[in-house]
């Protein structure tokens, strides 16, 4: 068997697919679907370019076959923002100049959101070790940590523009 026919939700969208049994989650969400603000750095699981929430989780979708999304919920950077606004975190991030380059951004902001998902008022602690998994270049870190921070007090606060984000 070469090709295997899936179903997965992604930014709540369902879509039914015939993907080739060795396509990484990570193409058919680039490839595939077109949704490229996912990005391949190390195709290794090392760098967290790719990280999307999978069932709710941080992983880097490098590191996945297609087919075991199979019957998956996923949220990649696309499914962020939503009715043409930002999330919080997005805000956060262009505030305090957390976006360099970009290259390493959607996962990180993934990776950010998941931090808030668990911990709703994070320390600096919390945030570093949940966000440990992605590289950055360009920042060092500190910006990040200060936007995450940032946004944890937008969404307290009820600034929020969508479900319980």
């Amino acid at each position: 068997m070469t090709e295997k026919q899936i179903t997965v939700i992604i930014n709540g969208e369902k879509y039914t697919k015939t993907v080739k049994v060795h396509r990484t989650l990570l193409e058919f969400i680039r490839e595939d679907l077109l949704l490229t603000g996912t990005k391949e750095g190390c195709n290794e699981g090392e760098c967290g370019a790719c990280t999307i929430l999978f069932d709710g989780k941080p992983f880097n979708s490098c590191l996945m076959l297609a087919i075991e999304a199979d019957g998956h919920e996923i949220i990649t950077i696309e499914g962020l923002a939503k009715d043409g606004k930002l999330h919080p975190l997005q805000e956060a991030f262009m505030e305090v100049g957390a976006v360099q380059c970009g290259f390493c951004t959607p996962g990180m902001l993934m990776s950010a959101k998941a931090c808030l998902d668990t911990y709703p008022n994070p320390t600096e602690n919390q945030i570093r070790k949940e966000m440990e998994g992605n590289l950055c270049r360009c920042t060092g870190y500190n910006r990040i940590v200060e936007a995450v921070q940032i946004a944890a007090v937008k969404v307290a606060s009820g600034k929020m523009h969508h479900g319980k984000d």
